[in-house]
């Protein structure tokens, strides 16, 4: 009888214990949400995006910590970087992907996609002052776009007539530059950039 109450009182006890882990992991998963949650409003709010359930987080965080960024053609670090090389370094960066180093090369990567498809994480071309693409930037959505412009690294509109006046095509990586380039070393040009000073004058 009294083996009988200890295996009862043994069964109590894991069971409770299985709750009381089940529990934790729940409270533990509710607070991931919550702070995601929390994140996708602070970065809608701050770059006039609409984050879905489905946005790419590491994406918006990289472009705020970018923000600000002097410009400087052909470089190519936090002391100031030009349009191709903050598109190189986010690719590298959030999606794990080494592509080229000049706008006109990065188009020969893409599948050119219009306006109204572009998809967050794609490229936006330019050309400014320009016969052939000297400006590039990536699409963060609500025709929103992050690049490095001559007043630094920030995030500016399609709409806006500047950038409407300029803009060439939307471009998608293709399949075959991911299978190729992803997770490789750097094998890229080491050409400088190609963009050109297109400060509204």
């Amino acid at each position: 009888m009294k083996k009988f109450a200890l295996a009862i009182a043994l069964l109590f006890s894991v069971v409770a214990s299985q709750a009381q882990t089940k529990s934790a992991q729940s409270t533990s998963d509710d607070s991931k949400d919550d702070q995601e949650s929390l994140g996708k409003a602070y970065f809608s709010q701050i770059m006039g995006v609409a984050l879905s359930a489905t946005s790419n987080m590491k994406l918006f965080h990289f472009v705020y910590d970018w923000i600000g960024t002097p410009y400087h053609f052909g470089g190519s670090s936090r002391r100031g970087i030009d349009c191709s090389a903050f598109t190189k370094e986010l690719y590298s960066e959030v999606f794990n992907l080494d592509i080229k180093r000049n706008s006109r090369d990065i188009f020969s990567m893409v599948n050119p996609v219009g306006k109204d498809e572009l998809k967050e994480g794609d490229l936006v071309f330019f050309k400014i002052h320009s016969r052939s693409i000297s400006h590039v930037g990536i699409y963060l959505g609500n025709n929103k776009f992050a690049h490095a412009s001559s007043r630094g690294v920030a995030i500016s509109s399609l709409d806006d007539a500047y950038y409407s006046r300029f803009f060439y095509k939307g471009g998608r990586l293709l399949a075959s530059f991911k299978d190729e380039f992803k997770g490789s070393a750097s094998t890229g040009s080491n050409d400088m950039g190609d963009d050109v000073d297109e400060s509204k004058n």
